[in-house]
């Protein structure tokens, strides 16, 4: 190829806008689990350090630290992926084997932090998946789940 063609077509191929990506909220049943529940155990000796006199005083998470039953509802959370890795969730270990397989989505919201933008993918139980970028996305539709194709977010 000529030194002016592989020039232009490096300056378009620069110039060309991203590919849009259409991202669905995962199914939590084929979710994987990737970090380990704590021990009763560890939750006490975390809750110790965490909710200490000393941690208080300076206004740390009042409403976690109100009871140790609040700061184990709280922190007895272990981290779960999608099956493809883009969405994360921080899910109760409390919550009953098997209740994942069946949940569906109720909602799916975009908000920014910072430089990033927040897919959100609301479930029953308190369950959130979340998928984090630097490209902007927009929801399809008003947000609800009630039809699952409109549980979609365009990105680009």
């Amino acid at each position: 190829m000529k030194p002016h063609l592989i020039a232009l077509a490096l300056v378009l191929g620069a110039t060309a806008p991203a590919l849009a990506e259409t991202l669905a909220c995962p199914d939590p049943a084929t979710a994987v689990q990737v970090a380990t529940c704590p021990s009763e155990e560890e939750l006490k000796y975390t809750h110790t350090g965490f909710c200490a006199d000393s941690a208080r005083m300076y206004g740390k998470d009042k409403e976690t630290c109100a009871s140790y039953e609040s700061y184990r509802k709280a922190k007895n959370i272990a981290l779960w992926e999608s099956k493809d890795g883009a969405f994360q969730a921080y899910i109760s270990c409390d919550l009953p084997a098997g209740t994942l397989n069946k949940l569906k989505p109720v909602s799916i919201a975009v908000t920014r932090q910072g430089k990033l933008t927040r897919l959100a993918c609301s479930y029953p139980e308190g369950v959130t998946f979340t998928y984090r970028t630097k490209a902007e996305c927009k929801v399809r539709g008003d947000g609800n789940c009630a039809d699952p194709a409109a549980c979609k977010a365009d990105c680009n």
